[in-house]
């Protein structure tokens, strides 16, 4: 029970919760950009990333790229703050050396816990990016979704987001994986944590692309019969908006493990001082 609540766990997760709002927050019009890309099937949203980013803001004005990003930042500090304290939760109370394998079950099992507590606050996000109401704020996004919808409606694209745990779970192997390999020489520093992170992600994202397509769709609305006909007449859809996803997922995971690690490392360095000092 004290290595669930221990203060290097909390740390872990506030640093990984700040670190996602930093990468989000700078990278979020493209976003913005691939969620429309895979729900709306519009000859509008064809092109070059820059060349789209560049067509949306003349024409529906910049404001249109920032759409949803307060409820964005809240549902991902929520969303990375669950899954990095059950992450290293679940280690601390591990007998298993830190190897490949349990990182990857210790990811597994700490996206399937912050898929089941938070994927009613993506939903409203991607509805509200997407303009599908008029909901003034999460909260009242929560509420009206819960009333006119219930439950089906709150956790709608639940299914494929935990199959979609094995991103964040394939991520974190490799991300750890690779640290080791560079802490061991001695090189392990921003910049190579800024690459580690990207790489990490990179590989994570085109595995399992497909899955966070239907999930995109399915959170938008689309009913599963008309998304399975889709997919059926247009199987390339299932990689439309790749270009968008990878640019924006990859730098603003990169970006998120540096914040993170700088964050963490300084704290837990001013925690051992403290306790130092007091012995």
């Amino acid at each position: 029970m004290t290595s669930l609540l221990s203060y290097e766990t909390l740390v872990h997760a506030t640093a990984g919760a700040a670190g996602s709002v930093v990468g989000m927050t700078i990278f979020y019009p493209l976003d913005t950009l691939r969620s429309r890309i895979q729900v709306e099937d519009s000859k509008k949203l064809q092109g070059s990333t820059l060349g789209l980013l560049i067509k949306l803001a003349s024409e529906e004005g910049i404001q249109s790229l920032y759409r949803g990003l307060s409820p964005v930042l809240q549902s991902i500090s929520v969303s990375n703050f669950v899954y990095f304290y059950s992450f290293h939760a679940l280690r601390n109370i591990s007998s298993q050396p830190t190897t490949a394998l349990p990182d990857l079950l210790f990811g597994l099992i700490a996206g399937s816990i912050n898929v089941i507590l938070t994927s009613p606050l993506w939903v409203v996000n991607t509805r509200m990016k997407l303009e599908k109401n008029n909901y003034k704020n999460l909260f009242e996004g929560l509420l009206e979704l819960a009333r006119t919808e219930g439950a089906k409606g709150l956790w709608s694209g639940t299914v494929p987001s935990l199959l979609l745990v094995s991103n964040p779970a394939i991520q974190f192997m490799v991300y750890e994986s690779l640290k080791r390999t560079f802490m061991s020489q001695g090189s392990f520093h921003t910049y190579t944590s800024f690459l580690v992170g990207a790489t990490a992600k990179s590989v994570a994202t085109i595995l399992t692309y497909p899955l966070q397509v239907i999930q995109s769709r399915l959170r938008a609305g689309t009913n599963l019969k008309t998304l399975v006909k889709d997919i059926k007449s247009k199987p390339i859809s299932m990689f439309r908006g790749l270009e968008a996803k990878l640019l924006q997922t990859v730098m603003t995971a990169a970006l998120m493990f540096v914040v993170y690690e700088k964050l963490a490392n300084l704290v837990l360095i001013i925690m051992r001082i403290e306790k130092e000092n007091t012995h």
